[in-house]
């Protein structure tokens, strides 16, 4: 009963009290059985950071408030009452931003790779270049590339080649041992490639314009005394024939000769067997080349030995033929000896214009000219003078008073007067021009040949000249130029080895003549210094200690006191202290005009150095009739001389059956008791051999007497 009355009096409690609470307002409370809430699920955390950022509102859970039930008027106790727990809408889901995700593709079955050697790309190995100036030692090659000598020479053995450690390589044998090892072999530059590199950029970008028509360079070539200056002479009309010494050219000459149509440039070179040098610098100087023949005397050596240089100078040849108005003269048979040497004259079917001319007379020399206009029409010779000249140097000698003197002859541009030249290891700033008539004058175009003064020293013939910006840059280039050609003569001597001495000893020593050489060209001198060292024999050699081109001064002559030097001059005088001190000292000196004169003195020195050899000269012949032997003078042959008249001085040599079985010397002759001097032929005589018993019947006693001759270089006369 009690339990139902409680149950009755909470049920009105529950009708008497207000729902005021937004949650009862809502009708979210309606039963006070349990309700089931449906379980929120936690976000994941992924979906927490999305809310975050986007401040989504999240409901809040409001505190429970606790009311109180109005008193009743009977004070009963009120029941307890259990907190109501409300329960808010769950919060609306706020689905996340999808997403987008990369499909990661589906994993594929492991399968083994094979694994494959990836090789590294391989790189072109560029070959090493070197550079070397040659010749060069073996051992200095090998420390180049860093191997041993030894190994050098086993390679060089491998060919048939037997070198020492000391041994100069050229250019073909250092190339092949290179490439063995990969290396390329390269020449290095040179010193003046850099000026020969300006010029010719200067000419490809050069203005057409000032391009004009030069006048052609001709030079007069041929053997010696076949009349080249002569022609020339006619030519010019001058006569510079008659003030050469001996009646030959012995220097490069170097004339303008003004024409109706032009001028023309001429240069007589030497005829002499000693002048190949100076023939072939006027071949490669020149445009046209007179190959003067001599009617009367033919084709000679010198004649062929000038057609090579042109032909390897690449210039036009016309051959003149000379003193056609001598008696002697055959025309036809020089035309035939000319086209055996690959000169065929025009009226015989070849191209090479003939003309037949006479110095004396003037025949055919208005012919000759036109002909050489015409050669040069042909050639179509070009030039601009107004860039920077540049040309070669025809000639260089040291003047007493003008100092050093280079005749040069311009080849393209124009050279003015202060213009700073560079030749080889010289140079020096234009203070004078002089043409061929010794007139001075202030700039030389093209093909013009002019005499300067100015350089610091004398240039070497054949050598180009340019002309340079500024004296600093001369100067560089001219002492690199001075250190290159240093090392390349000390490059070029022999060193002195235990092998070489060896060797010297074994053959015995080599007789020297040491010479010391002035001259008054550098042409001449080259050409005297060629002749001597092609004197040379393996008993005698020339050394030349010293060839330049000056007097003959002081410190020659103490030079040529150091070396024991015999001095030898070419168109030159003696300073006076020179002369005072090698009259002191005793050096000879020798002055010539001439050169075979210079070079037959030299051969007659040579001769003297050899040693005579000895020659065995027949005396008389005697036959041995009887042999006696006498206790004290031993085995006496009884003779009989049969030829010649028997004596008791020189070389007796015994034969028997046709062979020598004894030489030596006769200790005594007699006849009958008496000891004679000499026996004549027919007469019996006693001879008793020196230290030799074994004498026999029919035995052949020969007598020989030694004398000396004296050794001839025959051959190297010139």
């Amino acid at each position: 009963m009690i339990k139902k009355a409680k149950e009755k009096k909470a049920k009105e409690v529950k009708k008497k009290v207000p729902a005021k609470t937004s949650a009862a307002k809502s009708g979210a409370v309606k039963k006070l059985s349990p309700v089931k809430a449906k379980p929120v699920k936690k976000a994941t955390k992924s979906v927490k950071e999305v809310i975050k950022k986007e401040k989504v509102p999240v409901a809040k859970i409001e505190p429970v408030v606790k009311r109180e039930a109005p008193v009743a008027v009977k004070t009963v106790a009120p029941p307890l009452i259990k907190p109501r727990i409300v329960i808010p809408d769950p919060p609306k889901r706020v689905e996340p931003p999808v997403v987008k995700q990369k499909e990661v593709p589906k994993a594929q079955p492991i399968v083994n790779p094979v694994v494959e050697e990836i090789k590294p790309p391989v790189e072109e190995v560029k070959a090493k270049i070197l550079e070397l100036d040659l010749p060069i030692a073996l051992k200095d090659l090998a420390a180049k590339i860093g191997v041993k000598s030894n190994e050098l020479i086993m390679k060089l053995m491998a060919r048939n080649i037997f070198a020492t450690i000391n041994q100069g390589l050229g250019e073909e044998m250092v190339s092949e041992l290179l490439k063995g090892y990969g290396i390329e072999f390269r020449k290095p530059v040179k010193v003046e490639a850099e000026v020969v590199k300006e010029h010719r950029d200067m000419e490809d970008k050069q203005d057409v314009k000032n391009i004009v028509t030069r006048p052609p360079v001709v030079t007069f070539m041929g053997h010696v005394d076949h009349g080249k200056t002569s022609l020339l002479d006619f030519i010019r009309k001058t006569r510079i024939a008659d003030k050469e010494k001996g009646g030959i050219t012995q220097h490069i000459g170097a004339y303008e000769v003004k024409l109706a149509n032009g001028s023309v440039t001429f240069l007589d070179t030497p005829g002499h067997e000693a002048f190949t040098a100076m023939r072939a610098r006027g071949a490669s100087a020149t445009d046209v080349v007179v190959l003067v023949v001599a009617a009367d005397d033919g084709v000679m050596p010198q004649t062929k030995e000038a057609a090579d240089h042109a032909r390897a100078a690449g210039a036009t040849i016309v051959v003149a033929l000379n003193k056609c108005d001598l008696p002697g003269a055959n025309i036809d048979k020089v035309k035939g000896q000319l086209s055996q040497i690959g000169l065929s004259a025009e009226d015989w079917g070849g191209k090479t214009v003939t003309v037949a001319v006479s110095a004396k007379t003037g025949e055919g020399v208005d012919k000759l000219l036109e002909m050489l206009l015409l050669e040069s029409e042909l050639l179509e010779l070009k030039a601009n003078p107004s860039l920077k000249a540049r040309g070669v140097v025809i000639e260089g000698k040291m003047s007493s008073g003008q100092g050093a003197v280079a005749t040069m002859l311009v080849k393209n541009g124009t050279l003015h007067l202060g213009d700073m030249v560079l030749s080889g290891g010289n140079y020096g700033r234009v203070k004078a021009m002089i043409d061929h008539k010794g007139e001075r004058i202030k700039e030389a175009p093209p093909s013009k040949p002019v005499s300067i003064l100015g350089l610091s020293g004398v240039p070497m013939a054949g050598e180009e000249f340019f002309v340079v910006k500024d004296e600093k840059k001369a100067r560089t280039l001219s002492l690199l130029k001075q250190d290159e050609d240093r090392a390349h003569r000390l490059r070029s001597s022999k060193r002195v080895t235990l092998e070489d001495f060896y060797k010297k000893m074994k053959e015995g020593a080599i007789k020297e003549l040491t010479v010391l050489l002035k001259g008054d060209v550098q042409g001449s001198v080259e050409a005297i210094k060629a002749s001597l060292l092609e004197l040379n024999t393996k008993d005698v050699k020339v050394v030349i200690v010293h060839a330049d081109v000056g007097n003959i001064n002081e410190s020659d002559i103490m030079l040529a006191m150091v070396s024991n030097a015999v001095v030898m001059g070419f168109n030159v005088k003696t300073d006076e202290r020179a002369a005072e001190l090698a009259s002191k000292e005793e050096i000879e000196i020798k002055i010539y005009g001439i050169i075979y004169e210079a070079i037959q003195d030299v051969v007659a020195a040579m001769e003297g150095l050899l040693e005579p050899f000895s020659k065995e000269v027949f005396v008389a012949r005697a036959v041995v009739k009887q042999v006696f032997k006498v206790t004290k003078a031993g085995t006496i042959a009884g003779s009989q001389v049969v030829k010649g008249k028997m004596g008791r001085h020189g070389i007796a040599k015994l034969i028997r059956n046709k062979e020598v079985v004894y030489e030596g010397k006769i200790s005594s002759l007699k006849r009958f008791k008496d000891d004679v001097r000499e026996v004549n032929e027919g007469v019996e005589c006693g001879i008793s051999l020196d230290r030799h018993d074994d004498i026999k019947e029919s035995d052949i006693i020969e007598l020989y007497q030694i004398e000396k001759v004296a050794r001839r270089l025959d051959s190297k006369r010139p």
